[in-house]
């Protein structure tokens, strides 16, 4: 949502480039206010998944507060890894910056070095993805954003915890549907067709 707004060039997205740059967080009021807004939107109405929100305990205070006005049950999934392998993998990230698409240099490699495979774009390194900018926001998470999951902890919100460092994708998507599942707070399907993918 950040990046819509930075792409617009708004009041918003100025002051979120600023302080993406520099390895900071958004205030806690304006992201609880984008993701107020995108719950009105009618393509959240039947569930949402929120990656990197909430990041604070207030962020998760407010969202336990209004989540039950929009009808939804929450559960946190918790993807351990170590520091690390995230700095690796976030700076060896490359992105088209034309159509998007999504490169790892480790990983998803693009056919010919630092060209999109789809247009033939030069590949750039998302800002919030440079090494100085990644270790900025581990830190912040450290101070921030640990304490949430101890918040989570201590509620009776279902958590699901995952050792993701070595694990493949697939088994990641299976274990986290699969806890989902068994907590009721997705239905019971089949699980078989999760694709493996991994950027």
């Amino acid at each position: 949502m950040l990046r819509v707004h930075i792409a617009l060039g708004d009041r918003i997205g100025e002051e979120s480039q600023r302080l993406i740059r520099s390895g900071r967080l958004v205030p806690d009021e304006l992201v609880n206010e984008l993701i107020q807004e995108r719950l009105q939107e009618p393509d959240t109405q039947t569930g949402i998944i929120l990656d990197g929100y909430p990041r604070t305990t207030n962020q998760a205070e407010v969202l336990l507060g209004f989540l039950p006005v929009y009808g939804f049950r929450p559960a946190v999934v918790h993807l351990m890894v170590d520091y690390e392998i995230i700095v690796a993998r976030l700076s060896g990230r490359r992105q088209c910056p034309v159509c998007g698409t999504l490169y790892s240099l480790t990983t998803k490699p693009p056919k010919n070095a630092g060209i999109c495979d789809l247009d033939r774009t030069p590949l750039v390194t998302r800002e919030d993805d440079r090494e100085s900018v990644i270790r900025e926001r581990l830190e912040q998470y450290e101070v921030q954003t640990r304490p949430v999951l101890d918040f989570f902890r201590k509620s009776s919100v279902p958590m699901v915890e995952v050792g993701a460092a070595n694990a493949e994708p697939r088994d990641i998507s299976l274990q986290i549907l699969g806890e989902l599942s068994a907590a009721g707070i997705i239905p019971n399907v089949d699980f078989s067709c999760v694709e493996q993918q991994r950027v």
